[in-house]
């Protein structure tokens, strides 16, 4: 794959033919894209990761014909948290016409590096992080979408997982010490009577770190995990997948992605295809020339619920009928 590859946008006000709206803009736009994690490679039409597809697919479906009138860099801080805030000034200075930036740990040094170019984010609570005064009139040069549903999920998640695992006694929760999730999920166990043996913080990525880790919760009597929505960790799903599997640790997850792609029992969260689209839709209209400040932040309202049967078989849990029936996908 080429690091620089390109996708042409086309603001599409109304309903034209594909081609007709292609022809319309003579105008060169370039884009950054800019990731802590995921390599370059990885953010492209042909990702082996479904969301990247989705947002180059609405783009497509927006009418954006490649290596016509938009040139997109792609940029990835490759897991170095350190380089962050250098990689976040360097995107800033090449001085794109617009920015799409993922996750805080891009976006918040990118609000410091930059008041003028616009940025389409995609974050926890904006609002929480000091990136917009609010979410329906953002103002300044950044909008885009929350991943955050309220930290009110976390209960939801717990109810749902208790239909599971009735006899759940203590939960551990693996997640990074910097994620305000962590005291949530904390409160909703105590909430609900469970006790929380952790929470568990990692130290660092490395592979070593986890299974350290999975160790500790086995160790502690852990009966069951909740796993934080930090971005860092969904670059692991197999890992973690695999480690809850080797010590029998029923575990939810934030986003459905751990359940189809590392093996994990269930997922209640945000559905991130409708994300990826409202990023592309946030860009296409500022390409037609709205200004970030007028554009709201979108904030999810739907979730779902997905449930890999096999991994339940696995670690021989049984999950009853109108579980089942109640969840989005099924994966058998």
């Amino acid at each position: 794959m080429r690091r620089r590859e390109f996708i042409a946008f086309i603001g599409a006000g109304v309903i034209l033919p594909f081609g007709a709206r292609a022809q319309q803009s003579k105008k060169v736009y370039r884009i950054a894209i800019l990731h802590p994690l995921w390599p370059v490679t990885e953010l492209t039409e042909s990702s082996s990761n479904r969301f990247w597809r989705e947002l180059f697919l609405e783009i497509r479906r927006l009418g954006y014909v490649e290596e016509k009138n938009l040139v997109i860099e792609r940029y990835s801080g490759e897991g170095r948290a350190e380089i962050y805030p250098k990689l976040a000034r360097d995107v800033a200075a090449s001085n794109p016409d617009l920015i799409l930036a993922f996750t805080n740990w891009m976006v918040v040094p990118l609000k410091e590096a930059t008041s003028t170019i616009p940025i389409v984010a995609m974050t926890s609570d904006p609002v929480k992080l000091g990136l917009v005064p609010s979410l329906s009139r953002p103002g300044g040069n950044i909008t885009g979408v929350s991943v955050d549903a309220g930290l009110e999920i976390w209960g939801k998640r717990l109810e749902l997982f208790r239909e599971i695992v009735p006899t759940l006694s203590k939960l551990a929760i693996l997640g990074l010490r910097q994620n305000p999730e962590g005291a949530s999920m904390q409160a909703a166990a105590e909430k609900a009577g469970i006790a929380v043996v952790g929470p568990f913080f990692l130290e660092d990525a490395s592979e070593a770190e986890y299974r350290r880790v999975f160790a500790l919760m086995s160790q502690e009597g852990a009966d069951a995990l909740f796993v934080d929505g930090s971005p860092e960790l969904i670059t692991k799903a197999q890992l973690i997948g695999d480690l809850a599997k080797k010590y029998q640790l029923p575990a939810i997850y934030p986003f459905r992605s751990y359940v189809e792609d590392g093996d994990g029992l269930m997922a209640y969260g945000v559905d991130f295809v409708e994300l990826f689209h409202q990023v592309a839709r946030a860009t296409d209209q500022i390409l037609k020339g709205a200004k970030p400040g007028d554009v709201p932040y979108y904030r999810p309202t739907k979730f779902e619920l997905v449930i890999n049967h096999k991994a339940a078989r696995d670690i021989g849990l049984l999950i009853r009928e109108p579980l089942l029936a109640r969840a989005d996908e099924v994966i058998e």
